[in-house]
């Protein structure tokens, strides 16, 4: 798959990092923060897009992987259940060892940037079986969570970047005509984290306010 990105460089310190964004963030994204859950509601293009940055993520453990979409949630579905805490997403490997609570101040010497466009394999399970103990404390293949500016950090390794952007990519192949945005039936995908941290349920939806 193709993306279109932006590359952003700001330095904190000595240090220069590098944070990539989508060319055009998707308007039909919400994420949420939940007390049970972090919840998403994604349509087809969001759901591919953002799949796209999860592999993204993967290929690119230097950088910093932003989808900006927070302010989608004052007229998208978030608003209807009565959540207030709206969120961007930042996909982070855990090789970079940066702290989210500096996001803010490296957010704000963010300029324009350049355009990027990269090329990526279709996100698609991994050959290998999902390992039955990833929950289990010598497994290092699992996401880590922190709110920070409100900004979800998911911190993770090559191989739970991958898998997460696996279930965006199904949400957006299998999610048209399996959902129902009024009635009882709905399609999700879920993105597993640590066990002390909340599992990220992200929903299929089409229709918008």
């Amino acid at each position: 798959m193709r993306l279109h990105t932006t590359l952003h460089t700001a330095r904190l310190g000595a240090v220069e990092f590098k944070v990539i964004r989508p060319a055009r963030p998707p308007a039909h994204a919400v994420l949420v923060d939940d007390p049970w859950y972090l919840n998403g509601w994604f349509d087809r293009e969001a759901a591919h897009v953002t799949a796209g940055l999860w592999a993204l993520a993967a290929t690119s453990p230097r950088s910093l992987v932003h989808l900006p979409i927070r302010a989608n949630a004052k007229d998208g579905p978030g608003r209807a259940t009565g959540v207030q805490r709206p969120l961007d997403l930042v996909l982070l490997h855990h090789s970079l060892q940066f702290a989210p609570s500096r996001w803010k101040e490296l957010r704000g010497r963010l300029g324009r940037g350049r355009p990027r466009t990269v090329d990526l394999p279709v996100p698609a399970p991994d050959a290998e079986p999902v390992v039955s103990d990833r929950h289990h404390r010598e497994n290092r293949d699992r996401f880590h969570q922190e709110i920070h500016s409100e900004t979800l950090f998911m911190t993770g390794s090559t191989r739970t970047f991958r898998e997460a952007a696996a279930e965006f990519a199904t949400l957006a192949r299998e999610g048209p005509g399996r959902a129902y945005n009024h009635g009882g039936r709905h399609y999700c995908r879920s993105v597993n984290c640590d066990p002390t941290d909340r599992d990220l349920h992200v929903e299929y939806r089409e229709e918008w306010p």
